[in-house]
């Protein structure tokens, strides 16, 4: 019988600390403040408000979070039923709208910059600079050869 050693699966451990990080991460108290807001929303408020003033477009948000396009449609739609974004055409390409921070979302962006700084430093805790320089370099390996 084939036995495979989970603990030596670079896969497995990515998946287990992802769903770990997810877990601590939806846990956050601006989680429940504020209806429920998923992790990956947070993500994507604290994005669009690090690139305000910058035209974002959704093909943006599927690059930078590696995620297919019917998932990045299911994150925004829910999001603008939440009154977090809303999409404006820009001038000079019909086809686009560009994703803008609702005056809601823009008013909590501040406390979702907070949690994840805090939620990044309880990750961090215990592990060297270098260490981090090692892990930060494997990932950069990783997502090259999940991307070829």
């Amino acid at each position: 019988m084939f036995k495979i050693d989970k603990e030596k699966l670079v896969g497995f451990e990515i998946k287990t600390v992802h769903n770990l990080l997810k877990r601590d991460f939806d846990k956050l108290p601006i989680h429940d403040k504020f209806n429920n807001l998923t992790g990956v929303q947070k993500w994507v408020v604290a994005y669009l408000s690090e690139h305000e003033g910058q035209d974002v477009f959704q093909r943006d948000l599927e690059e930078e979070f590696s995620i297919r396009r019917s998932t990045a449609t299911g994150i925004l739609q829910l999001m603008e039923k939440n009154d977090l974004i809303i999409r404006q055409p820009v001038s000079y390409d019909a086809r686009l709208k560009k994703l803008v921070l609702t005056k809601k979302a823009s008013e909590i962006q501040h406390e979702i910059h907070k949690e994840i700084e805090k939620h990044d430093k309880k990750v961090r805790e215990g592990i060297t600079e270098e260490e981090l320089e090692v892990f930060f370099n494997v990932m950069k390996k990783i997502k090259k050869n999940l991307s070829e």
